[in-house]
């Protein structure tokens, strides 16, 4: 029974200690998801007027929640930095304790010689003893291997660093595809919802005209299918385009279903030729940019283990000082000060440090290749974004001239229909036309506008000025950004 009544109290004992995994409730689900929805875009400014495509570049600054991440990774490396530097200060270590019994700790002596107790049972113990003592201890091995730790954890602040700035331009280049592109979403849609009405008329008279024979059938179907077809462009440029608010939006930290309004640009600047060549692009891409940089950084941390494989292998030498106090009155001594040295030595660790040296080393040479093969891909891309950029330059100047000349056409047109020399079917069709010719256009524009970004994104620079920190109010960082990237407008690529 005795036995029984025990493994029973172990047992319960045990499944008390025991916790099962517990799911998530729909009650906690549904809170959970409350406070994500407002934690989308709280605590931001609200929006007052149309944005523009700085004031989008300043909100995604501030407030994109990738951005943020970033910045946070970046700050926890720091404290993980400054932590590492109180470990090469010395260890000072304060000690406290209570010993009892209910009986006193005496003791007696035999002798050796005569095998006869050679003194009465005696205590040097006091029942009860309260001890302290302050002992500080430095170790020069672990000095040195905190010193070079701490240098490894400096240049990872670095690393993360300079994936914010990766993350930053990577937004920035985004924004300026997202925002032009919306905005040519909605210049086309705009136009192609006051056309709709004519078109749909201009289809449906054709159509009853076709229906009824009181046309020749082929003239009138072949209209019909070239206004189809324009139509049918109109709307799959739009579809492209149209998601390209919401991404906008998303970017800048918005809700998705959150409603605002883009500010229109009056005009649209010419390209211009790029400022640098070639080979200054490349010079500048290898110094700037964050993956280059960031393969350096790694390479120092990878230097940094080889000195620590070689530090493991020394003997650790310590020494130490302290202050030590008792209650016990049988001490004649009740407080003193003791101080010595010690050392240790692991001696198969001297069997390791070949193989840790190895190890260090394969890590720095791939390091090292990681860098060449960044230093390739950042090259490639200097050379990919170039041509880009000059090839659409082209492509939109002869959508330009082909806008304007289907302009000109729609034109004459006009005259002619206002002179009823021209039917209404071909004046709604060169209007089709010439939409399709400005959406061309702006479409071109908008891809431009963004292989101009993705040139300073492949070069490495920052999208915004020195002047910035990131926690000034919106129009102080759009007002900065507005000033750098017209300046960069004028000089594309410098």
């Amino acid at each position: 029974m005795r036995n029984l009544f025990v493994s029973t109290a172990v047992g319960l004992f045990l499944i008390g200690c025991t916790t099962a995994p517990q799911g998530i409730t729909p009650a906690e689900a549904l809170e959970n998801a409350v406070n994500l929805k407002e934690a989308v875009s709280s605590s931001q400014e609200p929006i007052t007027q149309s944005i523009t495509l700085y004031e989008a570049m300043a909100r995604a600054l501030k407030y994109n929640l990738d951005h943020r991440v970033a910045m946070m990774e970046l700050d926890l490396s720091r404290q993980d930095y400054d932590v590492s530097r109180y470990d090469v200060l010395p260890k000072i270590i304060a000690n406290g304790g209570y010993y009892g019994r209910n009986n006193e700790a005496g003791s007696s002596s035999l002798s050796l010689l005569s095998g006869r107790e050679s003194l009465e049972p005696s205590t040097s113990t006091e029942r009860d003893v309260f001890t302290a003592d302050l002992t500080a201890s430095w170790n020069v091995l672990d000095y040195g291997l905190s010193k070079i730790r701490a240098e490894q954890l400096g240049n990872e602040v670095q690393i993360y660093e300079e994936r914010r700035r990766k993350a930053v331009i990577q937004i920035m280049e985004d924004v300026h595809r997202a925002y032009w592109r919306a905005v040519s979403s909605e210049r086309l849609g705009t136009r192609l919802a006051s056309l709709e009405g004519e078109v749909r008329q201009a289809f449906d008279q054709s159509r009853a005209l076709y229906v009824s024979r009181r046309t020749a059938p082929m003239p009138a179907l072949s209209y019909q299918r070239e206004l189809n077809d324009i139509q049918a462009q109109a709307q799959k440029m739009l579809r492209e385009l149209k998601m390209s608010k919401m991404e906008l939006a998303s970017l800048m930290g918005l809700s998705p279903d959150q409603d605002f309004n883009l500010s229109m640009p009056t005009h649209t600047r010419r390209p211009s030729r790029l400022v640098l060549t070639y080979e200054e692009m490349i010079d500048t891409a290898l110094q700037l940019r964050p993956e280059v940089r960031e393969s350096v950084y790694a390479q120092r941390i990878g230097e940094k283990e080889i000195k620590k494989a070689v530090l493991e292998a020394l003997p650790s030498i310590e020494g130490f000082a302290g202050l030590d106090v008792s209650s016990n009155d049988f001490l004649f001594n009740n407080n003193w000060a003791d101080y010595g040295a010690r050392a240790s030595w692991n001696l198969l660790n001297v069997f390791k440090v070949s193989a840790n040296k190895r190890k260090a080393n394969a890590r720095l040479e791939l390091e090292k290749q990681r860098g060449l093969a960044s230093a390739m891909a950042v090259m490639t891309q200097v050379g990919v974004s170039r041509a880009r950029y000059e090839g659409l330059m082209t492509a939109y100047l002869t959508a330009e001239q082909g806008a304007q000349v289907q302009g000109d056409i729609l034109g004459q047109v006009e005259a002619l229909a206002t002179a009823s020399s021209a039917s209404r079917q071909t004046l709604v069709r060169e209007r089709m036309n010439g939409l399709i010719s400005e959406a061309r256009r702006d479409a071109i524009h908008a891809e431009m506008k963004e292989a101009a970004a993705h040139i300073y994104t492949s070069m490495g620079y920052d999208p915004y000025g020195a002047d910035i920190r990131g926690d000034e109010d919106i129009a102080t960082i759009a007002a900065s950004l507005e000033s750098l990237w017209d300046s960069r407008s004028q000089n594309p690529g410098q």
